[in-house]
């Protein structure tokens, strides 16, 4: 099949992974579904008028959260789903808590101005401490991943850091990528003009792509032409901007420098070219006019930004990275008819509103097309929280903060062995995965990726990780005992496939499942009913305890196994 030849998992799992169909529906001849890249939808933006069920709920959570628990099913069962998707837009009125210090709790790593527990992200710099802080700023932004929060706000900044990508190695300085970081979130469905102007002048930034070395004696091209290629334009145009475009947009954004003291940046009009800038008949031959004030930097920026967004390809472009992001990879002609292009519209028209083309796409019957439903594979970050989401995984808590944070990290880093290190993606471009024709998201899996997601929920379904004193393992028993009536097995496997399969398996499955693990190879569900019943009346009696939890770990590291839990 077309997006399957390059993996034997994806082989394997074509039908499921590319259509979301099974794979025994898919062989029934009478079966008239086709894969998913080989079906064409000519849904658009109209807002979605169909049923608001159980189905739709999973696709609308698995979509915009970073994981999703039985509870927060329950939660927004409750809703219509304009409500829902009003309530995922809404965020939280502050910022979350900074990270602080936990690495000094290695003797070697003593911080003279931040104690244990406090916040680093306005101390001093200090070169000695420059990796703990970055891993400290890497395990606090897991955790944040990690956090029950019901709106999209972690989901959007994690989209903004792959659109405006930085790398921590690269910058170096922690407390510039707090403010990049706190940025993101910041401005994550705001207006997307004044947030490339921030994003333009921030600290992180002027040192990735050497804004802060770009003066009029030296002018510095690399930033101008991510602004245009990578931030706001896009490169896959017939018509384009011009390498004099990238030479007059570098002109414009001479004279920005760091203060490294006081962690901002500033305009420095004695590095500032202050000639006119001519740009190209891309840009209807717009001179922006050179200043000679200590406002000439953001005022030529702002001209610059408007000259930009007058162009009908900024807003086509965003709603297209947005469509890969929360919907699918593949924009054919009738969804860049049907959706990017009208979408696109209302983008303009609000004045460059995210939030409102986050709403008006998310609310769209095109969004909630069956053929959208289950038909992307997961990212690194979305397989680790979503399990440790859809587990009720426990975290240590405050009181524990070295631990915390340990646990916190080792997810982190977990998400680089298997593809995608929060903070450092592998350039100015962000995750290939994100823009790799024809293979986007199949490149999250390959031979020695999937075999390590496997082994991450064999892991924490049998031993756990131990650090600091505290075992991150998943509670196989506590996870069953939240279903509707655990004592059932096939209420118990059928709820928890719905909770983990964004398609379903079908009821021959379900019944070889029950036989193979919870009935132990017995014929009669009274086998595990009363296994758990036992269990229930005595949780106390370790051999009842045993008895249940080695079922339900057998059967949740085979679930966790199959192609279906993959995909979202």
């Amino acid at each position: 099949m077309a997006h399957t030849d390059r993996k034997s998992f994806l082989q394997q799992a074509a039908v499921t992974l590319l259509s979301g169909t099974p794979e025994m529906e898919y062989n029934d001849p009478s079966n008239k579904k086709l894969p998913r890249h080989l079906s064409k939808t000519s849904t658009g933006i109209t807002p979605y008028a169909g049923t608001f069920g159980t189905a739709e709920v999973f696709h609308l959570l698995r979509r915009t959260l970073t994981g999703v628990s039985k509870s927060d099913i329950e939660f927004f069962k409750t809703k219509t789903m304009s409500d829902a998707v009003d309530y995922l837009l809404t965020l939280p009125a502050n910022p979350p808590p900074p990270p602080v210090n936990t690495y000094s709790y290695n003797a070697n790593l003593s911080d003279p101005n931040v104690p244990i527990g406090q916040t680093w992200v306005n101390a001093p710099a200090n070169g000695t401490l420059e990796f703990a802080r970055r891993q400290s700023l890497k395990a606090w932004w897991m955790g944040l991943h990690l956090s029950p929060e019901r709106s999209i706000r972690e989901k959007m900044t994690l989209f903004w850091h792959n659109h405006f990508s930085t790398e921590m190695n690269t910058v170096q300085d922690s407390r510039y990528l707090y403010k990049y970081n706190a940025l993101l979130r910041a401005n994550c469905l705001g207006d997307f003009k004044a947030f490339v102007s921030a994003i333009t002048l921030d600290p992180a930034m002027l040192v990735y792509l050497n804004g802060e070395d770009n003066t009029k004696n030296a002018p510095d091209e690399n930033y101008g032409r991510e602004l245009q290629e990578l931030f706001t334009i896009g490169k896959d145009l017939a018509s384009h901007y011009t390498e004099d475009d990238v030479k007059a947009a570098a002109r414009v954004l001479t004279g920005w420098r760091n203060n490294r003291n006081g962690i901002a940046s500033f305009f420095d009009l004695t590095r500032h070219d202050t000639g006119n800038k001519q740009f190209s008949s891309f840009y209807s031959n717009t001179v922006i006019t050179g200043r000679n004030t200590s406002t000439a930097g953001i005022d030529e920026l702002n001209d610059m930004l408007t000259m930009i967004f007058n162009h009908d390809e900024v807003a086509k472009y965003i709603c297209r990275k947005l469509y890969r992001y929360y919907v699918y990879y593949v924009i054919d002609e009738s969804v860049e008819l049907n959706v990017i292009e009208p979408l696109a519209e209302v983008f303009r028209d609000s004045g460059y509103n995210i939030k409102t083309v986050m709403s008006t796409l998310l609310k769209s019957e095109h969004f909630f097309d069956p053929l959208n439903q289950g038909c992307v594979i997961k990212a690194p970050l979305d397989f680790l929280t979503g399990a440790s989401r859809a587990m009720n995984l426990q975290f240590p808590d405050a009181s524990l903060l070295q631990a915390q944070y340990s646990h916190w990290l080792y997810l982190q880093q977990y998400g680089f062995a298997i593809g995608q290190d929060l903070g450092d993606p592998p350039n100015v471009a962000g995750w290939p995965a994100y823009y790799e024709d024809p293979q986007y998201y199949e490149m999250w899996i390959n031979a020695d990726s999937l075999p390590k997601r496997n082994l991450f929920n064999d892991m924490m379904v049998y031993t756990g990780n131990n650090r600091n004193g505290f075992k991150l393992i998943y509670d196989c028993i506590a996870f069953a005992n939240q279903f509707s009536d655990p004592g059932d097995p096939n209420k118990l496997i059928s709820e928890i496939t719905q909770l983990f399969y964004p398609v379903d398996i079908s009821q021959t499955t379900k019944d070889t499942l029950k036989v193979s693990f919870l009935l132990s190879g017995q014929s009669s569900d009274s086998y595990w009913t009363t296994a758990w019943v036992t269990y229930v009346n005595n949780p106390s009696d370790t051999n009842a305890k045993n008895t249940v939890n080695s079922r339900l770990q057998g059967l949740l590291k085979y679930l966790f196994g199959l192609a279906e839990y993959q995909l979202a």
